[in-house]
């Protein structure tokens, strides 16, 4: 056990599904998984595993931003021999031609964050995506004709910036969405050796103003949803 996680060795699958909403992490398991059992309610940061189509899958909440996924990452691939972790979470589209409820499959994650300064690092380092894992995503959502982009998303520490130019900059560099975890994740993912991918849901155009709904958000998006699972 961790001051987070309440899971004991064994309690977690290989692979982890994680929205940044325990809730969404709940409806996740009672939705898709057979026989979900709860290995986690710390802090409300729910976490499960049951099976999909066979196998072993667990789903658990990250939380918002990069020193939350951090922790609860970072102590999944540590102290729970986790293999993988598939972030399935909601973005802020701003690229050209990204629609609202599009899918990102997040080849890199810019940031804003000072995460990987621990690294101690003699330059800038690129948190990039396991590519099996995202090979294999776009290959299906391909098959099943959902609408998805392949690039960059920005992990920003932000959600309430002060530069009012700060996400047009990231546009002019074909950033593609914006959201709040995925170069902690890519970066954690790195550092232990494990394999990681985000697959986000387009949930507001940020520069229109088009936007879904809270619930749409916990309950809806279930393309992202089907191509994680089906990742395990």
């Amino acid at each position: 056990m961790t001051p987070h996680n309440a899971a004991n060795k064994g309690d977690v699958a290989k692979t982890v599904l994680m929205p940044g909403d325990p809730l969404r992490a709940q409806f996740i398991a009672e939705t898709y998984l057979e026989n979900p059992v709860c290995f986690n309610d710390v802090r409300g940061m729910l976490g499960y595993t049951g099976t999909f189509e066979g196998k072993p899958v667990s789903v658990m909440g990250s939380g918002m931003g990069i020193p939350s996924i951090g922790i609860y990452s970072y102590e999944l691939f540590h102290f729970y021999d986790v293999d993988a972790i598939i972030r399935v979470g909601t973005a802020g589209g701003i690229g050209d031609g990204v629609k609202l409820r599009d899918l990102v499959i997040g080849q890199g994650a810019c940031t804003d964050s000072n995460y990987a300064n621990q690294f101690g690092l003699p330059g800038t380092f690129a948190p990039i995506a396991d590519f099996g894992l995202l090979e294999k995503a776009v290959s299906l959502a391909r098959a099943r004709n959902v609408p998805f982009h392949v690039g960059n998303l920005v992990s920003s520490d932000l959600f309430y910036g002060d530069d009012p130019n700060g996400t047009a900059a990231w546009k002019k560099m074909g950033a593609l969405a914006v959201e709040m975890e995925a170069a902690g994740l890519y970066m954690n993912a790195a550092r232990a050796g494990k394999k990681a991918l985000a697959i986000a849901t387009v949930s507001d155009l940020i520069f229109t103003g088009e936007e879904t709904t809270a619930e749409d958000r916990q309950t809806t998006f279930t393309d992202m949803i089907e191509i994680a699972l089906r990742l395990a």
